[in-house]
């Protein structure tokens, strides 16, 4: 059987289209995964992920704290981890323009992290102690909630500092 032009025109076109595909990775095990693996590199040091959407009033009120938490208590063993939830990524990055993060953020269109975390509002935020067990749940942020989370983080990052004492 010969080959003719249109025949390798038609080869060329179909591998071409084969071998420029994106790698497809379910979203699930790509932002999952992901997320374990800052926790995992963070074993050792208090856990604060944040759950938030670009649409979230009181998620732009927690960055500045957020930040300012990550600054103060860095040294001491915090690592703040953030979870975005906007279906768009351009709405999560025009919110981070007018509210920069000093801090990692996983992008999570789908919800699945969202699901595995069972939120129940926004913001949410889970605090893990440094032997990665979860130790506490939060919903919402406001000046008296900010209060009780860092409360709660400095208690538990001085908790290290009274077992290292003689």
């Amino acid at each position: 059987m010969a080959i003719t032009s249109f025949t390798k025109v038609s080869l060329f076109l179909l591998c071409n289209a084969i071998f420029t595909l994106p790698m497809f990775t379910y979203a699930s095990e790509t932002t999952l995964e992901r997320l374990e693996h800052h926790i995992n590199q963070h074993k050792g040091k208090v856990i604060y992920l944040d759950f938030w959407s670009s649409w979230c009033g009181p998620c732009r009120k927690s960055f500045p704290w957020m930040n300012k938490l990550q600054q103060k208590y860095q040294e001491q063993g915090l690592t703040i981890l953030s979870v975005n939830l906007d279906h768009d990524r351009k709405l999560a990055d025009k919110f981070l323009l007018d509210s920069p993060a000093d801090f990692p953020i996983i992008y999570d269109s789908k919800g699945l992290i969202a699901r595995k975390y069972k939120l129940k509002g926004m913001p949410s935020s889970f605090i893990y102690d440094r032997t990665g067990k979860l130790v506490n749940a939060h919903v919402g942020f406001n000046k008296q909630k900010s209060q009780l989370y860092e409360q709660e983080l400095a208690q538990l990052l001085n908790a290290k500092s009274q077992l290292e004492k003689p």
